[in-house]
């Protein structure tokens, strides 16, 4: 790199997916679907397999079964995926101090201080990141994390894409408009429907024909759209919220029902936030009817904790409460969302005394290692 700043973006390929298939050799080159496989289910991730039948993220999993009939579902296995992350975060933190998480299975580091060729030590990371885990990642080399993240996403799967600055106009120029991050479907076909294809059409683009799409942004869609971009790896970026969800496969109208499902869901986000080692100072529960309308009642806790019967507890309570206002009502989906998310720490000698995180911490070890179903509370038997 003969800029400043050397960057790399890493992106796990498929990652649940492939967690999956190096689990479970019996499902190595067949089209996997990980998500709920209701028919109100989704698609939380495809194999490159199932890619090709046009599948994708987020996709409604009956659309995605109508597509591909043979593809395999598999259930999420949050602990297992964050348990591989941070063997895969592990890696990184031994090249540079300086990384940014975006997600469990992608990050952004910043070598620029590593006497190294940046090229190397994304080729090393690569082979680290096989060795450790068997999967593969797709590193983008690049001076901007703008630009990395597009080069990540270049030959994808098991790529690596150095962009020097040398040739940044030269690798970007003829992308589709589609490749820019941040620019959204619906904001790409108007800017298509302009005769604005590629990103070199774009950044070359006359304020008459950008401003009435961008407004004032106009600048930074072009500065954007030829690879400028300043900002810094972020190493300290808040958590902002933890979350579970479900869509039922039919309308509940079971008080009962309803309670179980949520503690399920509870105890879920609380898993996630002890593998972060964070506690959460607000619950939120996230209610959907049967016609859409959607309700979110939320209630601050203090002390701050992660222990689940708390978090439990006070959801039950919100979801018990709005159920007394609005009597008879079926629900399509329930979440509970943890928020004033902070790192851990030893809390007041008197404050929580009920049984809190050495049995959540045991039951989380149990469940990882024999599965989701292996303990469960009474009310969702």
């Amino acid at each position: 790199m003969t800029s400043d700043r050397a960057i790399l973006h890493v992106d796990m390929d498929a990652f649940y997916a492939s967690v999956e298939q190096h689990d479970e050799p019996a499902l190595a080159g067949k089209p996997v679907l990980v998500g709920g496989p209701s028919a109100r289910g989704v698609v939380a991730a495809a194999s490159y397999e199932a890619r090709r039948f046009g599948i994708r993220s987020a996709m409604p999993m009956r659309e995605a079964l109508e597509r591909c009939p043979h593809a395999v579902c598999v259930r999420p296995r949050m602990p297992r995926y964050q348990e591989v992350s941070r063997r895969i975060f592990a890696i990184f933190h031994e090249v540079t101090p300086l990384v940014q998480g975006l997600s469990l299975d992608e990050a952004f580091l910043d070598v620029t201080a590593s006497p190294e060729p940046a090229a190397r030590i994304a080729s090393s990371v690569k082979r680290r990141i096989r060795e450790t885990t068997g999967l593969t990642a797709s590193v983008g080399v690049a001076s901007s994390k703008l630009v990395a993240k597009i080069a990540s996403d270049f030959e994808k799967p098991d790529g690596l894409t150095v962009v020097s600055a040398d040739r940044l106009q030269e690798f970007l120029d003829p992308l589709s408009v589609r490749r820019l991050p941040g620019l959204g479907r619906k904001a790409g076909e108007r800017v298509e429907a302009l005769g604005l294809k590629t990103l070199g059409e774009l950044r070359r683009a006359p304020d008459a024909i950008l401003w009435p799409l961008f407004g004032r942004h106009s600048q930074r869609v072009r500065e954007r759209a030829s690879g400028i971009d300043g900002r810094p790896v972020v190493t300290d970026r808040d958590e902002k919220s933890v979350s579970a969800e479900d869509t039922f496969d039919r309308d509940i109208g079971d008080a009962r029902t309803l309670e179980a499902e949520l503690t399920r869901l509870a105890d879920r986000a609380c898993v996630r936030i002890r593998a972060k080692s964070l506690v959460a100072g607000c619950v939120a529960v996230k209610i959907r009817r049967h016609d859409f309308a959607t309700f979110t009642r939320r209630r601050t806790i203090a002390p701050p904790t992660q222990n689940r019967r708390t978090i439990s507890s006070v959801a039950a309570e919100l979801l018990a409460r709005w159920l007394v206002e609005h009597p008879g009502a079926k629900l399509r989906l329930l979440g509970v969302a943890l928020t004033d998310l902070n790192p851990a720490t030893q809390l007041g000698l008197f404050h929580d005394v009920r049984p809190g995180p050495g049995l959540d911490t045991a039951v989380d070890a149990i469940c990882e290692r024999f599965g989701r179903r292996a303990l469960r509370r009474a009310n969702q038997l």
